[in-house]
C-alpha cells in the first residue's frame, strides 16, 4: 500500500501512549503526527494537519473521547480505544470505526487500522497547509519545534532524515521524530560537510555511512535508498 495515513493519538496515559506509537510504527502505511494527553490537545491538533485516523481514549479529564467527537464538525475515521466496554453502544451509535478494549494485542490493533482506512475520506482537497515547525541550528545540534515539544537532536547523533510528502522524520540513535517540514528547506539548513543528499526522500549523515551498493548506501545498519541523479556526486564525495 504506497498510501499513507496520518494518525493522532490522544490518550492521558503515558504507557497507552507509549504502547500505540510503538503499534503505529510497525505499519508502513501511518504516519504519526501527533501524540495528545487530552481533548483539547486533540482539537489543537486536527486544527493543524490533516489527519486521517485518530486513536482515542475514551475516559479522559475535562472532557471525554465521547463529548470530542460530538464535538467535531469534520471527523477523521475514530478507532475507540479504552479500557471501558460499557460505551461500546454509545461508540458505535457515533459510527467510529472500532472500538478497542484495553489490553489489545497488535494483531486486533492492525484489524482495527485496516477497517479505519476503508473509512477515511477520499483527498479530493487538501485545503490550507498548516504552518510549518519550526528548525533552528547550531554548529553542533538542531532544535525541532514539533509535536507540542522542543528536541534537540546533536549532529552526532542524527542518522539520516526521511522525506514524507509535507513532513519530515529525523532517525537518530535514540528516537524518530516527525515535524511538518519541507526536507528541500531542511538540506539548506544543515551542514554541507556533514550530510548529504543521496535521494528525493533522503538526507544521510556523512559519519554514519558504512558502504554504498548500485542502489543503496547503508547507514548505522539502515539501508538508504541512492537515487540515480544523486549518486555520482555521492562518490565524489565519499571519494
Amino acid at each position: 500500500m504506497n498510501e499513507r495515513y496520518n494518525v493522532i493519538i490522544v490518550d492521558d496515559e503515558y504507557l497507552a501512549q507509549k504502547l500505540l506509537q510503538d503499534y503505529v510504527s510497525k505499519v508502513e502505511s501511518l504516519q504519526l503526527v501527533a501524540t495528545c494527553s487530552n481533548a483539547f490537545e486533540a482539537m489543537e491538533a486536527l486544527k493543524n494537519h490533516r489527519v486521517d485516523i485518530m486513536l482515542l481514549d475514551i475516559q479522559m479529564p475535562d472532557l471525554t473521547g465521547l463529548e470530542l467527537v460530538k464535538s467535531l464538525e469534520k471527523k477523521p475515521a475514530i478507532i475507540f480505544t479504552t479500557a471501558y466496554s460499557e460505551y461500546a453502544v454509545d461508540a458505535f451509535n457515533l459510527a467510529v470505526s472500532d472500538y478497542l478494549l484495553k489490553p489489545f494485542d497488535f494483531p486486533r490493533f492492525f484489524q482495527a487500522i485496516n477497517k479505519a482506512i476503508g473509512n477515511v475520506q477520499p483527498r479530493t482537497e487538501e485545503g490550507p497547509k498548516p504552518a510549518p515547525d519550526t528548525i533552528s541550528k547550531s554548529n553542533d545540534f538542531i532544535t525541532v519545534k514539533a509535536d507540542y515539544k522542543l528536541y534537540k537532536i546533536n549532529y552526532d547523533d542524527l542518522l539520516y532524515i526521511e522525506g514524507q510528502h509535507e513532513y519530515v522524520t529525523f532517525h537518530t540513535t535514540q528516537r524518530r521524530i516527525t515535524a511538518l517540514f519541507a526536507l528541500k528547506d531542511l538540506e539548506e539548513l544543515l551542514p554541507k560537510d556533514r550530510f548529504v543528499r543521496v535521494h528525493k526522500s533522503y538526507i544521510v549523515s556523512f559519519k554514519h555511512i558504512q558502504d554504498l551498493d548500485k542502489s543503496d548506501v547503508t547507514v548505522a545498519g539502515n539501508k538508504v535508498p541512492v537515487g540515480a541523479s544523486y549518486r555520482d556526486e555521492l562518490l565524489a564525495r565519499l571519494q
